[in-house]
């Protein structure tokens, strides 16, 4: 079976957006990556310091428009490769019911890596700015989404063909 939509997720310094980069050049296909998209459009209004409500209204509208995008990209044969953090069930369900309501089908690529090496890779990335670089990510941040990580379950790494990438 030929996905169309591949989810990409794991918690912060896991490597998605490096990921999400490799496999959309394997497959031909087209990313959308959340941090780009905020960073472009809302970077240089965002209140210091980070106002959560003020982040999530802003993400929201950025993944409406992203998943309506995702679905003329996919109408058109193209593969989807959405990397939008993916931290809890509810929202890995959420797209996944957008693209299979479409008649696209989906698979969750779900990057895991102990703690203390993403917090390494994450203090290198704010150092370097490199390709992924999209914001600085203090420690408090990390501490926060990785409250918030939901890693899949068996049933729902088999509801979407999931698989894990070491």
């Amino acid at each position: 079976m030929s996905h169309l939509f591949h989810l990409v997720c794991g918690s912060t310094g896991a490597g998605k957006t490096t990921y999400a980069m490799a496999l959309a050049d394997k497959l031909g296909g087209i990313r959308f990556s959340i941090d780009e998209w905020m960073m472009t459009l809302f970077g240089e209004d965002v209140p210091k310091p980070i106002e959560f409500a003020w982040m999530m209204e802003r993400v929201g509208r950025c993944e409406a428009q992203i998943g309506s995008m995702a679905l003329q990209v996919a109408a058109r044969g193209l593969p989807v490769i959405l990397d939008l953090g993916f931290t809890q069930a509810e929202h890995r369900a959420r797209l996944a019911s957008l693209a299979r309501s479409a008649g696209f089908s989906v698979q969750l690529h779900v990057l895991e890596s102990a703690a203390e090496t993403r917090w390494a890779r994450v203090q290198v990335r704010n150092h370097d700015r490199g390709s992924t670089f999209a914001m600085p990510v203090s420690r408090a941040m990390f501490d926060f989404v990785e409250g918030l990580w939901e890693s899949p379950p068996p049933t729902e790494m088999i509801d979407m063909h999931g698989i894990r990438v070491g």
